[in-house]
This record gives C-alpha cells, structure tokens and sequence, in this order.
C-alpha cells in the first residue's frame, strides 16, 4: 500500500475537486483521496505505483507534481461524518437555490443586470454542490451526462446575460432599480453568511466542507460588489454601474461554466 501527496497549484475551489474525484473514480488501485484546498494538496492511498493516477492529474491541466510517495504497512483508518456533511450541504444548496430564484425574478422585474448575475452564481454553486449530492453512487457516464448538462446550461445563461449587457450599453432601457439591487444583495448577503456560518460550525477538515467555504466567502464579496453598484447607480443616476458588475459577474459564472464542462470529459 503507497501514500502518495500530489501538489495540484490550481486546485481552489470546488469545482476542481469535484473534476479530480470523476477523473479518478474509474481507478481501481485508489482506496482513497484526501484534499486539502487551502494547501493545494491531494492525498491519495493506493496499490502499485501512482503513474496512472499521476498521468489522469496531468492530463487535468491544473499544474501537478509529486511532492512524496511513501509506503504503508496497513490502510489508515478515517473517520466519516458523511451524514452531517450531506445535511450541510443539503442546507447550503436549498439555501443557494432559494437565492437563484430570488435574485433572478428581483433582477427581472426591476430590469438590475447586476442581480441577474449575481442569481447565476448561486446557480453556479447549487450546481456544484448539487453535483456532489446527486451524483454519489452514480454510474461514471451519468455523472458526466450531469456534468455536462449542467455545464452547458450555465454558459449559455452566461453569454445570454453578456449579450443583454451589451444591448442594455447600446440601447437605452431605463434605469436599474437601485433599492432591489441594495435590498436583495443585502438578503443574499446574509444567505451566504449563513451558509458560511453552518459550513464552519462543522468543523471539518474534509477538502469539499473547507473548499464550500472558500467558494461562499468569494459569493459574499460578489454579494457586496452589487450593492456597491447598487449605491453608485443612486449616486451617478445612471445604469453603468450595475452593467459593469454584470459583465464581472457573468463573467465568473462563465469561467465556473468551463471548470464544470471539465468534469464531462
């Protein structure tokens, strides 16, 4: 039996992790897999040598390396508290989705790109914890078929919601309706500080709990970015502010629409 510690630099969030665990599922010498987000490291325990498990890392263009692979006389015992981190995680995706649908009607009614960005990065995280709930136990090819699925829904909302920024700075549309961009984000806000504050009350050291953590504190700095926009729509009286934050944000749920098309390869 091998222990092997793999340093993975690009490794930051959950949706790395999530594509590292379907690349290697398939691998029958893996007994099993340790991350660690914060370190950019993965742990794994093994038959026989790492260069398959080595080359599927590779392969994943996340910038790998073998930091040491030692030997194990017996298979290390870990502790599992799969049943409360599901809960959690449980919480944190209906949490995530009550948001989506919140920000995305808001947004549309009070014509807030902003909002309607920031509703798709909550789609975005409910995907990526939806997918680590959904597709456990599930055969290889669903979990891609999910992956792409979702992927692709994603990227097409994406470059939608670029287009319509786009048509918003070249036409004239009204403008955005500052109090629901402050008001809403403000509640959203609060959502992922209540997601981060059940994330941390578990105290897990478990790579997808720590990696939930990270992805909700970067939703809280978006969460901000709106009703900074929000303030400045009010201050300038005009609808560019809430454009530019639309494009920054569509633009991460793009990128997080690529990491997710990843796991379907």
């Amino acid at each position: 039996m091998q222990q092997t510690t793999f340093k993975i630099t690009k490794m930051d969030c959950p949706s790395e992790e999530q594509l590292i665990r379907m690349r290697l599922e398939d691998v029958s010498a893996i007994v099993s897999l340790s991350f660690n987000i914060p370190e950019r490291k993965l742990i794994v325990v093994h038959t026989g040598n790492y260069d398959m498990i080595y080359n599927r890392l590779e392969g994943l263009q996340l910038q790998t390396s073998i930091m040491d692979s030692i030997a194990l006389e017996h298979v290390p015992e870990f502790n599992s508290e799969e049943q409360n981190q599901r809960k959690l995680l449980w919480q944190v995706l209906l949490i995530n989705v009550f948001f989506f649908a919140l920000e995305s009607v808001i947004g549309f009614l009070y014509g807030s790109m902003g909002l309607m960005a920031d509703s798709l990065d909550m789609l975005a995280d409910s995907i990526v914890y939806g997918l680590a709930l959904f597709a456990v136990g599930a055969a290889m090819v669903r979990k891609k078929k999910i992956a792409s699925t979702a992927g692709y829904l994603q990227l097409i909302l994406a470059v939608l919601g670029l287009l319509e920024v786009i048509r918003r700075f070249i036409g004239f549309d009204g403008m955005a309706n500052y109090q629901a961009m402050i008001v809403v984000s403000a509640l959203a806000c609060v959502g992922n500080g209540l997601c981060l504050y059940l994330l941390q009350q578990s105290k897990s050291k478990e790579a997808h709990m720590q990696a939930s953590m990270i992805f909700t504190s970067n939703d809280v700095i978006v969460n901000l970015g709106v009703i900074l926009a929000g303030v400045l729509v009010y201050v300038s009286q005009s609808n560019v502010p809430d454009l530019i934050i639309g494009v920054i944000v569509f633009g991460i749920v793009g990128r997080g629409a690529y990491k997710i098309l990843n796991l379907s390869k």
